[in-house]
């Protein structure tokens, strides 16, 4: 995926919806309708700074119905290495931002005869998409959302006013917790489980479901993952024959896409897999960060995901 690919937005309304998350109203800058997508999907945002460019994927929260516009919601990550600060601090209304066209890596499976759907903190977004789908379908659902506190529920007023009995609220400042085992172990044949949000939610969710019996087919997670920090390296491009510095705050594909080098991606967060490399030689180790490889994978070395993994090395050549 390229520049040329990008579509052309506009923000024309920002609402600041909790202490951390801002929710973004993009429209085409040419005013016509943007691209279809179904619940699930997600954009690639391209945030062109003085010094770097970010692109970082956001679901869409919008009605998949409505292409007037496309919603966002954004997390300001403390953490950040400058996307999530970049929109929550530069962009404004009228702002002109560039898109990628809309991917779904976690759509509703079509033969579920049951939804369950698990949401911790910014994890909602993606679900405020699918319920559209899921409205007057035929296939009952049911949304659960957990969040540290009552002011951290984003877009909770939209949900109880669409959702009614089907939303279960959990706030970790009362002690409330979702039952994982209760809410797995009693459901139909047919069910498919999702959810969405932080490292341990999804892990734990992905276990008990494991533990109740769930085949694989029916438990469906994502997270986007920042690539993190970590030390300088230097790669070699074997095919480009071109030698590339990976500093600390800069991800490998970023770096290597700085160099003038394209690499295919979808979801620039360690979950599709796409942009799956191929590592010719190795002297040092590899640190995975993503969510596609299997631990039988990531111990052989044999390949990296450079849009969120990195290496300690003092040899690394990749077959780009």
């Amino acid at each position: 995926m390229n520049d040329a690919q990008t579509l052309a937005v506009e923000v024309t309304a920002i609402e600041q919806v909790t202490p951390l998350i801002k929710h973004f109203k993009l429209g085409s800058a040419d005013g016509g309708a943007l691209p279809a997508f179904s619940g699930g999907s997600h954009i690639i945002v391209v945030m062109r700074g003085a010094l770097r460019m970010h692109r970082n994927p956001y679901s869409l929260l919008s009605s998949p119905r409505d292409l007037d516009h496309y919603e966002i919601g954004v997390r300001r990550m403390e953490e950040s290495r400058g996307g999530s600060h970049f929109m929550h601090d530069r962009v404004h209304v009228g702002s002109r931002l560039e898109i990628a066209h809309p991917v779904n890596l976690f759509g509703l499976d079509k033969i579920a005869r049951k939804h369950v759907l698990i949401a911790g903190g910014i994890g909602i977004t993606p679900f405020l998409a699918q319920i559209e789908d899921l409205h007057g379908a035929a296939v009952p659902y049911e949304l659960h959302y957990s969040v540290r506190s009552p002011e951290h529920a984003a877009f909770l007023s939209r949900l109880r006013e669409r959702e009614g009995e089907r939303l279960k609220m959990y706030y970790d400042s009362e002690g409330q917790a979702i039952d994982f085992d209760g809410l797995l172990s009693n459901q139909p044949l047919g069910t498919h489980v999702y959810v969405c949000g932080p490292a341990g939610l999804i892990d734990r969710v992905v276990a008990t479901a494991k533990a109740c019996g769930w085949p694989g087919s029916h438990i469906h997670w994502e997270q986007f993952s920042a690539p993190p920090v970590g030390d300088a390296f230097e790669v070699f491009l074997a095919r480009a024959k071109l030698t590339v510095h990976v500093p600390p705050d800069q991800s490998l594909l970023e770096s290597i896409e700085a160099a003038g080098v394209e690499v295919p991606y979808l979801c620039r967060g360690g979950v599709c897999g796409f942009c799956q490399t191929r590592v010719l030689e190795l002297d040092g180790e590899l640190v995975h960060n993503d969510h596609f490889l299997s631990d039988a994978d990531k111990a052989q070395g044999k390949n990296i995901m450079p849009c969120v993994s990195r290496a300690r090395c003092k040899h690394l050549v990749l077959d780009l």
